[in-house]
């Protein structure tokens, strides 16, 4: 007997991360299947014939498309609530896919100041080489957003909460200032994660992610996706993409995949476990400031509350004594890892002014507001009261 079909799109976020995308082969596996091929083949020239001409769906080679990454594809774009995604070997390829992908020389891109590292070198080193116009605005002024949105606009990238400082910006009006002038807006929603805010509902028309974080949450593979509508994928995205060949392993997608199944359970736990940890750490000898997007104490504790279900799994406070008290923290550590990487089960801890935004130099990290006292902290899996003991005796040693 055949199961009841019922609609995915009616499902609650845990059955969609687990169920969603799901095509078994005939020979009905428990786990998607895991398609390591790099090509396929036809039964006929005129099958081929037509699947390079656009007139069949199937499947062509590995740099076009694989049912493993398809799935992971289905999945991420059905809990979204987007029309479609497109899966690539790291966030940063998303990130660059898609901005390069709709920018010509003469364009003009607007984006937020407080950027991740590598995203500052494409938006201010990188794009302005091809002959794109960029111009960097504080993301918290409104005001400023619309003097830089004009009608030669074409594109706003903007990543909220910022890394590291989890500076907010606030989604709906910035999208609501860039419709009125016809730009498109791309969100870097990595720290959010879909599990806590959903820029699609606050007018935004693309969203990044890398998959490396949170979606995989166990730090072994590199991946990234891009959410879109379905003309946004098939007239800006695939032809930029399929001819430059960011795409992502089948491996990586299927590890992904899996990783998908207990996002929700994960990013809940580990907000929750952050949020007592940033309590405890505003009172704790030695911190100068804590940042958490969910204190009471963070500038836009209400729109960020407004914004995220949660505060997510990422803490940021300044040690007192500069560079070199934080260092002292960093190598007292007991069961925190020294790591640049986040969103993983184990709790990682970095120094952005010496890692992640070092290249930037600086005067643009002062422009950031990044401190060479500061340290940002993601929050994993472990017991929190550990992780608070850890902290609190690594400052006072």
């Amino acid at each position: 007997m055949k199961k009841h079909k019922s609609d995915p799109k009616s499902w609650g976020d845990a059955t969609k991360l687990v169920r969603g995308g799901l095509h078994r082969t005939e020979h009905g596996e428990t786990s998607e299947a895991l398609f390591l091929n790099s090509g396929f083949v036809y039964d006929e020239p005129e099958t081929a014939e037509r699947r390079f001409a656009g007139e069949d769906d199937g499947y062509v080679y590995g740099r076009y498309g694989n049912p493993t990454v398809s799935m992971f594809e289905d999945r991420l774009a059905l809990l979204e609530g987007a029309e479609a995604c497109y899966a690539l070997a790291s966030g940063m390829s998303a990130v660059f896919g898609a901005l390069a992908c709709q920018l010509k020389a003469g364009d003009h891109l607007v984006a937020s100041k407080a950027l991740f590292g590598s995203c500052y070198q494409i938006v201010t080193a990188i794009l302005p080489r091809f002959g794109i116009r960029t111009t960097l605005v504080d993301g918290k002024d409104l005001a400023a957003w619309k003097e830089a949105i004009t009608s030669e606009t074409k594109c706003v990238f903007l990543e909220t909460p910022s890394n590291p400082t989890l500076e907010t910006i606030d989604l709906e009006a910035v999208c609501a200032i860039a419709k009125a002038k016809g730009a498109n807006v791309v969100v870097d929603n990595i720290f959010a994660t879909p599990i806590l805010q959903r820029p699609l509902n606050y007018g935004a028309d693309v969203i990044v992610y890398s998959g490396t974080k949170h979606m995989d949450g166990q730090g072994r593979v590199l991946g990234g996706a891009i959410m879109s509508t379905k003309t946004f994928k098939e007239e800006l995205l695939k032809p930029f993409l399929r001819h430059t060949g960011p795409s992502i392993s089948p491996f990586n997608a299927w590890v992904l995949l899996k990783g998908l199944e207990t996002l929700k359970l994960r990013v809940e736990a580990q907000s929750h476990s952050a949020r007592k940890v940033a309590e405890a750490l505003e009172g704790m000898k030695g911190v100068a400031r804590v940042l958490y997007p969910h204190l009471d104490s963070h500038p836009q504790v209400a729109l960020c509350r407004k914004q995220m279900k949660l505060g997510g799994t990422m803490v940021t406070f300044e040690v007192e004594g500069g560079k070199q008290k934080a260092f002292d923290l960093l190598r007292h550590l007991g069961i925190i890892d020294i790591s640049n990487n986040l969103g993983d089960a184990k709790s990682l801890m970095t120094h952005p002014a010496s890692t992640t935004h070092r290249n930037i130099g600086a005067e643009a990290r002062a422009m950031m507001g990044i401190t060479d006292g500061m340290v940002r902290l993601s929050v994993g899996l472990e017991d929190t009261d550990d992780l608070i003991g850890d902290l609190r005796q690594a400052l006072a040693a």
